[in-house]
């Protein structure tokens, strides 16, 4: 077993935990049963959820064993982590949808080889379900003081900005009490999850210790910002998908790309499973080489591998490259040149049965790659105008049906790096 303490620390990794010596002794001398919880309030998991789940197969990596903790009964209510808006009740199907859904996710990232450290996956809907109101007050409820979970920074924080509904305040009991089930009935020992949970965390703590006198651990993670302090995802449309039906390899590879140098160290850390001493590497190169932007490259590569596997980065590249004239656009399968089309300025055209194409240079100004139609016929005119990477050398160039990839996609391009597209539909 590595040090995975160590490794966590340099990482970036832990944002508090409970006492952290004492974990490492108990990392150190045996298998630890630890557990990581995911809600299903929407229909799949995001980047902040990968920072959990690679945190969980490092610790995994280093030989103990992880509870993947799918939430059919909490993920029914919500949780107080937002500081206003009350979280929307999903319907029951809905959620029992999600669940499998992030069941299958969640695994993904886990090692079930049978063994002292394969994974397991559960549902707190199997201990939850057939807990009555008065059971859950008499064998839970009595061991928390209001005061003390008045004081937890969620339920402060939702106290100030109006209230919160009972509801929502119980969900602090009901983590509490996953956690004492999953040492009950496994042996789980230590809790893993995000910074903004940590008051849930140690209520598990807490929980157990009163309930049966053992010691157990948390240990937290961070919310993984840019820069300036703000969320990934954070701005309603921008949240970074795991599923390749929420968001599409070719959408998951460019995110990776189009990270700043400023941002990469960082990232590198946390997501990457690279050695440290690749990593350092590959920081002193964005500073020596900031232009070769290798460190992007790589990440990119890494984790559309891991998200969506080798197949499909194989497509994310083969698309990459051949929208910049490096590669052949006939060869893309429909899905994969969609995905990369909406990507990049595009426009739609429609098309009366029998009837032309507009020219090279109006699609040129109508899909944005120039400002003006008179400036696409400069670029022609230039040299610098392609069309599904053939140089267009006529002015009032029209396009044949022939032209269409898989029926109704042509790439427009100007000079190296400006790409657009446009997509036909007949009418």
């Amino acid at each position: 077993m590595s040090d995975v303490i160590e490794d966590l620390t340099w990482r970036g990794l832990i944002a508090v935990s409970t006492d952290l010596d004492d974990l490492r002794k108990a990392l150190d001398t045996g298998i630890v049963t630890f557990y990581g919880g995911f809600d299903p309030t929407a229909p799949g998991l995001h980047i902040g959820n990968l920072v959990l789940l690679l945190t969980m197969r490092r610790i995994q990596q280093a030989g103990h064993r992880p509870i993947g903790l799918v939430g059919g009964a909490t993920g029914l209510i919500g949780d107080p982590s937002g500081k206003s808006a009350e979280r929307v009740l999903n319907p029951r199907e809905v959620v029992a949808g999600w669940v499998e859904r992030i069941r299958a996710e969640v695994a993904q990232y886990l090692d079930f080889t049978p063994g002292p450290s394969g994974a397991l996956i559960v549902s707190n809907l199997e201990w939850t379900a057939g807990l009555s109101a008065i059971d859950f007050l008499r064998d839970i409820g009595k061991h928390f003081p209001v005061n003390q979970m008045l004081s937890r920074e969620v339920v402060r924080a939702r106290l100030e900005a109006g209230g919160i509904t009972y509801t929502e305040f119980s969900y602090q009991i009901l983590q509490a009490n996953d956690f004492l089930e999953l040492h009950q009935r496994h042996g789980c020992s230590l809790q893993v999850g995000g910074s903004d949970q940590w008051g849930n965390l140690v209520s598990g703590v807490d929980l157990i210790r009163r309930v049966t006198g053992d010691s157990v651990h948390a240990l937290a993670t961070p919310l993984i910002t840019k820069p300036d302090g703000t969320k990934y995802g954070k701005t309603e449309g921008e949240a970074v998908w795991l599923s390749p039906e929420l968001m599409t390899p070719y959408a998951f590879y460019q995110f990776w790309i189009n990270r700043t140098d400023a941002e990469m160290p960082g990232l590198l850390r946390v997501f990457s499973f690279r050695s440290r001493a690749e990593i350092e590497e590959l920081e002193r190169e964005i500073v020596s080489r900031p232009a070769a932007r290798r460190a992007q490259r790589l990440l990119a590569e890494e984790l559309t591998a891991l998200v969506h596997g080798a197949a499909e980065l194989g497509k994310v590249q083969a698309a990459s490259q051949a929208l910049f004239g490096q590669g052949d656009l006939a060869a893309l399968d429909d899905l994969t040149l969609a995905a990369a089309i909406a990507e990049v300025p595009s426009a739609e055209i429609s098309l009366g049965a029998g009837g032309s194409l507009p020219s090279v240079a109006d699609l040129m100004a109508a899909c944005g790659i120039v400002p003006s139609k008179s400036a696409a016929r400069r670029a022609i005119a230039e040299g610098g105008a392609y069309l599904n990477n053939a140089k267009v050398s006529a002015e009032d160039a029209v396009p044949a049906d022939a032209d269409l990839l898989h029926g109704r996609f042509l790439i427009l391009r100007r000079g190296k790096r400006t790409v657009g597209a446009v997509v036909t539909r007949r009418v």
